[in-house]
């Protein structure tokens, strides 16, 4: 893990989102290399059901900063102390589709097991990221998209579960920032804006 350039890295801030969110990206170390906690999303939230996400949510009025929204939502999704995120760095800010602005910070966190908050949370996955680093468990499109216009959509698929649309972006970003893993230079197909997404 190269801590050191996600630390240096100088984050783009989003200008565009009517509303403030922040989520931790959690990375768990352990003897056989370091791991990133995921959330899969309750289905019967109105936004993105069922979708993998990193914890966090929206900013709420009583959060000082994001930073803050990020650690709170961590700990009322996955039950994580906020005093034990060790904030190592950010990423690019990122505009969803919810019109939502999220700010994503680097967190190494303990190796411990947390609980899901079922009113918000279905699963809590660990996965590993030698896996999500492996060439054969990812794809991309590029299609034209009604929101953010051409954009490349990143799939990576472990464990049985789908990391894809906007944590698959930060989760692109944490990678070439973390590790030798880069993003190919092409993607694997290109699809009409109404095609059905593959996951």
């Amino acid at each position: 893990m190269d801590w050191e350039r996600i630390d240096a890295h100088e984050p783009a801030e989003a200008v565009d989102g009517d509303r403030e969110a922040a989520v931790l990206v959690p990375v768990i170390s352990r003897s056989d290399g370091a791991s990133l906690l995921f959330t899969k999303r309750a289905d019967h939230l109105g936004e993105h059901p069922g979708q993998m996400s990193f914890p966090g949510g929206g900013r709420e009025p009583e959060d000082e900063t994001l930073e803050a929204t990020a650690r709170r939502e961590a700990f009322e999704e996955v039950g994580l102390d906020p005093a034990a995120a060790g904030i190592v760095g950010r990423l690019d800010d990122i505009p969803t589709v919810s019109n939502y602005s999220v700010r994503p910070f680097v967190a190494r966190i303990p190796d411990r097991e947390y609980v899901p908050n079922e009113g918000e949370v279905a699963e809590i996955a660990v996965l590993p990221i030698a896996e999500l680093t492996d060439r054969d468990n990812y794809e991309s499109e590029r299609r034209d998209h009604p929101y953010y216009g051409d954009i490349r959509i990143h799939y990576f698929r472990v464990g049985g579960y789908t990391v894809w649309g906007a944590t698959g972006r930060m989760l692109a970003q944490f990678l070439e920032l973390a590790t030798e893993w880069r993003m190919p230079p092409e993607p694997d197909r290109v699809v009409d804006p109404d095609a059905e997404y593959p996951v």
